[in-house]
């Protein structure tokens, strides 16, 4: 064996022996592990009879962060774009959360045009910055990117159901460190909480470039009539959406169809809000002082309980 071929060999050796490569290791190092998440406020709900402000964000999603070791901002609507670019620049990730807002019109859609640009110019400059859709959010994503709204009416108002997951799920970002067991549960019994009555029918995803281009889809449902998307990601953005609430069973307790405490679903609950507070930890934005990041926090507010019958227990409001 000749002495070139002998160093590269020793060289190789040394590679696969010492531990992980330095970049793998790099990462670890550079964790943020004080990360703050945005979560978009919304108009009131039509519903609401007894509103303490003109918008609110359900405190379910916020104690789904938490649960999984992050701080939740408040970003209210009707702030400028400037402020949205300074509030983008001193979270971790963003939240668009579930609700009944039109999302083509309302002040909820044109705040998270605003953060989704935001977000776009970001990763393409090498500012890891994640987006997490759920219901409403998940909508609202597929209307931003398409630059169209391709949603359809579903019988999926208060319902349960199991995913049928796609071959790409097992390898996604999302759900490739998911216990089996779990991945199991989730394909096979009914924990996904749906509360929706619009849905991206797999067909029309099909049939939209921009959507099949930017998107994986992870899992689908039906409603017995219609396949739509219940899970996806994207290919080279981290931005992931999902139709079902994850938030609902730990921290709402309406006595209603739709909902499930389990242990299954409890467990997808965490799950689903570690893989996204572990996307924003791999964020450094900060605030401009320690003062102005108090201020910002959501502890500032205190949320408002609601009496039986209300869509969520327990409300922040803003004006």
């Amino acid at each position: 064996m000749s002495l070139p071929v002998v160093a590269v060999f020793a060289a190789l050796t040394a590679c696969l022996f010492c531990g992980p490569p330095p970049c793998a290791a790099g990462r670890n190092e550079q964790l943020n592990y004080r990360p703050i998440i945005g979560v978009l406020a919304q108009e009131n709900l039509p519903g609401d009879q007894s509103p303490h402000g003109s918008s609110y964000i359900a405190a379910s999603y916020v104690k789904y962060l938490e649960s999984a070791g992050a701080r939740v901002v408040p970003i209210r609507i009707n702030l400028t774009e400037e402020e949205y670019t300074k509030i983008f620049f001193s979270i971790n990730g963003l939240l668009l959360p579930g609700g009944d807002v039109d999302i083509e019109t309302s002040q909820f859609t044109r705040a998270a045009k605003i953060f989704y640009s935001l977000a776009l110019k970001a990763n393409d400059a090498g500012d890891y910055f994640p987006l997490w859709g759920t219901c409403q959010g998940f909508q609202q994503l597929s209307v931003i990117t398409a630059n169209k709204n391709l949603l359809t009416l579903t019988d999926t108002k208060a319902v349960t159901l199991p995913l049928t997951f796609t071959p790409a799920a097992k390898s996604s970002r999302l759900f490739q460190s998911f216990p089996k067991d779990l991945m199991q549960s989730l394909a096979d019994e009914n924990i996904t909480s749906n509360f929706h009555m619009w849905s991206l029918s797999t067909q029309n995803y099909s049939r939209n470039a921009k959507l099949k281009k930017f998107y994986k889809v992870l899992s689908t449902n039906t409603d017995g009539k219609k396949e739509f998307i219940s899970t996806m990601e994207a290919y080279r953005y981290p931005f992931y959406a999902v139709q079902w609430h994850p938030e609902k069973s730990p921290f709402e307790w309406i006595n209603k169809s739709g909902m499930n405490h389990s242990t299954s679903a409890v467990r997808a609950s965490f799950y689903t809000a570690r893989f996204f507070v572990t996307e924003a930890m791999k964020n450094h934005h900060s605030f401009p002082s320690p003062v102005e990041e108090d201020q910002a926090l959501i502890y500032n507010f205190c949320p408002v309980r609601k009496g039986i019958g209300a869509i969520f227990v327990q409300i922040y409001y803003f004006d």
